[in-house]
């Protein structure tokens, strides 16, 4: 990417490269902004200020830094969390049939007999066991009673034990598709489990980990904020402060993800602008962790799969072999994972603004990842946000300033030199 200056903010791009490269400005998660950019911080915070009183802006808040009480489920021998191993034990008259694939179908854990039957929960519930045929049966049918229902994916034995007693376990260990958790929506939405269902959605066995937050508690923000077609979370919310997108993120984490994002989205009919557009933290989302109406399945399943196929139909063969490969997982951190999935994920924010945008969303906050945050982050988000709201592209480009400065601190010179300059588009764009 070629470096020119920012459109209509032509005095603000000559400042990056100092900002990239003074090594005796330190930042620190208890420091005052340094003193060689303070006048500059004060302008821009003075610029909030005037831009919230000449908007009728309030002040932008974080999200409550404690979480709300946590909904208790109390679970006993009769009402214990079903284990279901097969998709087809959820059916109740005739199976929804499934397309066959190439790989293994998704299964949901099957009841085990009664001298086999392991509890369905960990904690107060871990003494639920089925010792009856009837409560077996009662067990079974317990998924398709529910309105609500959330599967939690895992792919190992030693994983099961540390699922959420508030979702369903859902074992995949059978597929090996490179679309992951898209594989299982796919195969859920044909299945009986989801059928009669008001909200459903699979969430991997990560998600306590990743967003702090218990299942109880995100069923709480669900059942507590009913209307919405879809809600869903960001448990990265430090990219909402550094990024544009998430689209440029990624480029940061998987190699050539830029090059090859824009050989998809160009083959796909997609607006390649996304890539360089400034996005609120409203917008943000990641690793597939939303729970939606049937209505918003159908729409967003089939609008992804379009693209997919579009996308190996159309793209140069060299770079459509390069997005099936595992370049993407240079470091290992996701088992080998090719390219898809990490597109994929980020094309929910892509749809929520284009065919989706006739659905009704709502981002469910993340206390634990919000109080990780520090004064500099909360600043770096709330500028962008600000900018973005208004239209500025001053501000934005104090916003790009500010989080150059941040970054040349807090990665290093050499991951600037690697990565700043394709993280920093040189025009600005609001989506």
């Amino acid at each position: 990417m070629t470096e020119k200056p920012l459109k209509k903010t032509n005095k603000t791009s000559s400042k990056n490269k100092s900002l990239e490269t003074d090594a005796k400005l330190t930042l620190s998660e208890d420091s005052a902004v340094p003193l060689a950019v303070s006048k500059r911080l004060k302008a821009a915070s003075s610029a909030v200020r005037r831009v919230r009183a000449s908007k009728g802006l309030g002040k932008i808040n974080a999200p409550h830094s404690a979480p709300p009480e946590v909904l208790k489920l109390t679970v006993n021998s009769e009402e214990a969390l079903p284990v279901v191993e097969d998709v087809s034990v959820l059916q109740v008259e005739q199976a929804v049939p499934v397309v066959p694939a190439v790989h293994a179908a998704v299964q949901v854990e099957q009841l085990v007999p009664a001298e086999q039957a392991v509890p369905a929960v960990q904690g107060p519930a871990a003494s639920a066991v089925v010792n009856t045929e009837k409560n077996s049966v009662t067990q079974r049918n317990k998924v398709l009673d529910s309105s609500l229902r959330i599967f939690q994916i895992y792919f190992e034995p030693w994983q099961r034990e540390l699922l959420d007693p508030a979702f369903y376990p859902l074992d995949n260990s059978r597929s090996n598709s490179e679309l992951l958790e898209f594989e299982v929506f796919e195969k859920l939405q044909r299945n009986a489990a989801t059928q009669g269902a008001s909200l459903w959605g699979a969430l991997s066995w990560r998600f306590a980990e990743k967003t702090g937050m218990p299942g109880a508690e995100w069923v709480k923000q669900i059942v507590d904020h009913p209307g919405h077609d879809v809600y869903f979370c960001n448990p990265h919310t430090y990219n909402e402060s550094l990024f544009h997108n998430m689209w440029l993120q990624g480029e940061t984490s998987h190699p050539q993800f830029l090059k090859v994002t824009k050989a998809f989205l160009i083959a796909s009919d997609l607006d390649v602008k996304d890539m360089d557009s400034i996005y609120p933290s409203g917008s943000f989302s990641a690793a597939n962790y939303f729970v939606a109406t049937p209505n918003f399945w159908s729409t967003y399943i089939p609008f992804v799969r379009r693209v997919l196929v579009a996308a190996d139909k159309r793209m140069p063969p060299a770079l459509r072999d390069v997005m099936h490969s595992r370049l993407a997982d240079d470091r290992n951190l996701h088992a080998g994972a090719s390219y898809l999935p990490f597109i994929v994920e980020r094309l929910f924010p892509l749809f929520m603004r284009t065919e989706g945008k006739v659905f009704k969303a709502r981002k469910i906050a993340l206390p634990e990842r919000e109080r990780e945050l520090n004064v500099h982050l909360k600043l770096l988000r709330e500028m962008k946000d600000v900018a973005h709201k208004t239209q500025s592209a001053w501000l934005a480009a104090c916003w790009v300033n500010y989080r150059n400065l941040y970054l040349s601190q807090t990665k290093g010179k050499a991951w600037c030199e690697k990565h700043l300059r394709d993280v920093t588009p040189t025009e600005v764009i609001f989506g």
